[in-house]
């Protein structure tokens, strides 16, 4: 691969030992001849380290070769729907808990000098398009992990009736449903006892959430599938989308939620060349699971 010559640093310093980590990543890319910018409201944090500042995500990705960030799975995430359309690889150095989408464990810092000499691989994975319509017209979010359609607070169960490729397919009485892509079945839908799937293969997983059936299974689509998705319950209960656990929307009766695999892929580096399984069982063996 090509050798990196400047990156594009999101650090999430709400997370313990992020500032610190940022630090120490940033003095071993500067020893190994890398640039680094950031966004400006860090400036007071990291001025006098030979940053340079941008205005806007876009902007500071735009004027990087790859984007690195410090923080938890979210943040890797976040940073993935801003770089993906800008065709940006994306490293993650992970300060959360499991977190699968990452790269690197901050003891695994010196690594790094491998973007300088080009010893590194790019995975591609597919991500989700997803649009709500409603009366009030049409959303479009892109999803990197899943899109999630859940109850409110009150515990009740909704009604959701799922179409493919405009065909009816099923309805489930449950408290959710989980649509994700093949990196987010290691996230919610494995909780819900999705399977899980190779991240750089192509398709979708729809995963029931807690449904009342005896028979209810998760199902695996073809990636230029079409899912519509439609939720009702009484008027008393509310039914959200949410998009990579970030993006909320509130959901009504004659709401649409249509999903099927984007135009755009994200892109991560890999340092390490480890295989996907190595690292699902690496990750919850850590954890105790």
């Amino acid at each position: 691969m090509k050798e990196i010559k400047s990156i594009a640093l999101i650090p999430n310093l709400t997370k313990k030992g992020a500032y610190e980590t940022s630090l120490e990543a940033l003095n071993i890319l500067g020893h190994n001849g890398i640039g680094v910018c950031m966004k400006n409201d860090l400036r007071d944090k990291y001025n006098d380290l030979g940053v340079s500042f941008f205005n806007t995500t876009n902007e500071l990705i735009g004027a990087a070769d790859i984007v690195l960030t410090i923080g938890g799975d979210g943040t890797i995430m976040h940073a993935a729907r801003h770089a993906a359309p800008l065709h940006k690889p994306l490293l993650g150095i992970n300060m959360g808990r499991l977190g699968f989408v990452a790269g690197l464990e901050p003891d695994e810092l010196d690594m790094l000098y491998k973007l300088s000499t080009g010893d590194y691989s790019i995975q591609k994975r597919m991500m989700l398009r997803v649009v709500h319509s409603s009366v009030n017209g049409t959303k479009k979010f892109y999803a990197i992990n899943d899109a999630v359609i859940s109850r409110g607070l009150l515990s009740r169960l909704i009604d959701i009736d799922v179409s493919l490729d405009k065909d009816y397919m099923c309805n489930y009485r449950s408290d959710g449903l989980i649509v994700c892509t093949p990196t987010g079945s290691s996230a919610y839908s494995l909780a819900a006892g999705g399977p899980v799937v190779e991240p750089t293969m192509k398709c979708i997983v729809m995963t029931p959430i807690c449904p009342h059936s005896l028979f209810a299974r998760s199902v695996i689509f073809d990636h230029s599938s079409e899912l519509v998705i439609r939720a009702s319950c009484d008027d008393n209960t509310e039914v959200f989308l949410t998009i990579d656990g970030a993006k909320t929307v509130i959901l009504r009766k004659t709401d649409t939620v249509m999903v099927t695999s984007a135009e755009l892929e994200a892109e991560f580096i890999d340092l390490k060349e480890r295989s996907f399984y190595r690292v699902l069982n690496d990750k919850f063996a850590e954890k105790g699971e």
